[in-house]
């Protein structure tokens, strides 16, 4: 229960690595609002949540709009009294189709860039106030391997996250006065529910080779950072990245 009377937003947790972190912020004692843009699917998790003795509500939300982000916050406030945690998870990478820089059209550029990138700054922005004026709070944002390591074909998505780890660097400095965390969690070769049409299994054969533990992560391997970093056990550390890789950088 090391999040017990905490209240946290994940977006992006209808489904894949935000529906198990909201499971597991709740099964750790957080109010838990499931957000994402499919409202069906986060009634769904939201009431398997509350099935499992956790407490949890479903908002639907586009991250990629300021006003409907602002809805958020507020909506979380009226229901919760609070805003203590969130999860920067929304992101578009599973239905991407990998081609070569010079075919990314600028529509799909700016598509992808209001999502991973802005989306990420208009959450910190709605939940900023709640975190200053209780001078605390934890935001957690998701980056990923490849702004290290690089990979072809995708060099959008590799850029959002890129600035994604930037911002986190940036919000971590303003946010600090006010007691307020941000911090970045960079996983790498994570498998869920979720199809995926970005990697093939030549491509996971590589990551598996360039890996020091050659086997495919899951989301359990990842859930037990997400829950450090919202509690109080991480309470000194702001600005920095957890890279969840498998020991990437070291084969």
């Amino acid at each position: 229960m090391r999040l017990k009377g905490k209240t946290a937003i994940i977006t992006g947790a209808a489904q894949g690595i935000g529906r198990q972190i909201a499971a597991r912020f709740a099964a750790e004692g957080a109010n838990v609002v499931v957000a994402d843009r499919n409202g069906e699917l986060a009634e769904r998790t939201a009431r398997e949540i509350e099935a499992a003795g956790g407490r949890a509500a479903a908002i639907t939300v586009d991250v990629a709009d300021a006003a409907s982000v602002q809805a958020l916050a507020a909506r979380t406030i009226d229901g919760f009294g609070s805003i203590d945690v969130l999860v920067n998870n929304a992101a578009i990478f599973s239905s991407l189709t990998m081609r070569p820089f010079e075919q990314i059209s600028a529509e799909e550029w700016d598509t992808l860039f209001a999502v991973n990138a802005k989306g990420v700054f208009l959450a910190c922005q709605a939940v900023s106030p709640a975190m200053r004026a209780k001078r605390q709070g934890s935001i957690i944002n998701i980056s990923s391997s490849v702004v290290v390591t690089g990979r072809p074909n995708y060099a959008h998505y590799i850029a959002s996250k890129g600035a994604v780890w930037a911002l986190t660097h940036a919000l971590a400095t303003e946010l600090g006065t006010d007691n307020v965390r941000v911090n970045n969690i960079s996983p790498h070769g994570i498998v869920t529910e979720v199809p995926r049409a970005t990697i093939s299994e030549e491509g996971w054969q590589q990551n598996l080779a360039e890996q020091a533990l050659k086997r495919k992560g899951t989301p359990d391997d990842l859930l037990g950072a997400f829950v450090f970093l919202a509690s109080d056990e991480s309470a000194y550390m702001t600005g920095q990245t957890l890279s969840l890789d498998a020991g990437l950088r070291f084969t």
